[in-house]
């Protein structure tokens, strides 16, 4: 089967010491067995590094840095040793990968600040690529997955304002818009988990009601991404609408909270806080139908 890729996936190369959100900050990076295996035998100087209590991940240091990130942003391990010696998740980040009914594909997280500034700029997120070959066969489904994908991207494609294609998509998955812009979400996210409590302050003083000003290419993009990397999870029609539900709810959350200039900014914050803990995800898919 093949691995598909997004037009824009082929623009993505890690920013390194450039990135002012190193995600080598702020996470606590597991180590597979493989890379582990190899640390053990080969590099005394990681194997130090690394906690084993639990799953084995590397000891986080003052302000929960990687103890081998340096002090100019960059990685040790790649500086010393190569790309070949990063554990997986440090080599497959921001990636995401879901199977489907064509075979599998390959996207880039939001929470990435340059994978975020590609998906926000880019009008082709409806445009894959064959990336490589691989074994195995494609996922069996019961429902046109894929086709219900379509017909959001379809609808994000048409030439009339933002808010009347959010209004269609929820009315063609019989979703009440209505519903993204409920003061009671105030709930939902006050008992989510953060990873800064600055985020909760923020998602908390989201105003609903009020008329945003936003960048409207900016929120076609981002719910086309959110649909690519979530709905394409769903495992029937009904698990669909939810997970449509989740991205609609994150574009509204965009919305209210961004502007013209801190777009790029604000996505970052909600991929991270939301779609990155799935505690978080669940939570609001639940209060979605």
């Amino acid at each position: 089967m093949n691995l598909f890729a997004p037009s824009y996936y082929k623009n993505f190369k890690c920013i390194a010491d450039k990135c002012s959100h190193s995600c080598c900050i702020g996470w606590e990076i597991d180590i597979d067995a493989d890379t582990y295996e190899k640390y053990k035998k080969e590099s005394l100087d990681i194997l130090s590094s690394i906690d084993t209590e639990g799953v084995p991940h590397f000891k986080l240091c003052e302000n929960d840095r990687c103890p081998h990130l340096d002090m100019h942003g960059l990685c040790k391990i790649i500086t010393n040793l190569g790309e070949d010696y990063l554990c997986e998740i440090c080599r497959e980040h921001p990636r995401f990968y879901n199977d489907t009914p064509r075979g599998k594909e390959v996207g880039l997280g939001m929470a990435c600040e340059e994978a975020c500034r590609i998906i926000l700029s880019s009008d082709s997120y409806d445009s894959f690529f064959v990336l490589e070959s691989l074994d195995g066969e494609p996922l069996q489904l019961d429902f046109d997955l894929l086709s219900l994908r379509d017909k959001i991207f379809e609808i994000l494609r048409q030439n009339v304002p933002f808010m009347t294609r959010f209004n269609l998509i929820c009315r063609e998955f019989s979703l009440d818009p209505q519903r993204f812009s409920d003061e009671n979400w105030k709930n939902v996210l006050s008992y989510l988990e953060y990873l800064d409590p600055q985020h909760k302050e923020l998602f908390l003083s989201c105003d609903f009601s009020k008329e945003a000003v936003y960048n409207e290419k900016a929120l076609e993009r981002a719910l086309a991404y959110f649909v690519y990397r979530h709905c394409t999870q769903a495992y029937d029609e009904d698990d669909f609408r939810a997970f449509l539900g989740f991205s609609l709810f994150c574009v509204t959350l965009l919305r209210c909270l961004s502007n013209e200039n801190n777009t790029e900014h604000i996505a970052r914050i909600i991929s991270e806080e939301l779609e990155y803990s799935q505690d978080n995800t669940e939570a609001i898919k639940e209060n979605i139908l």
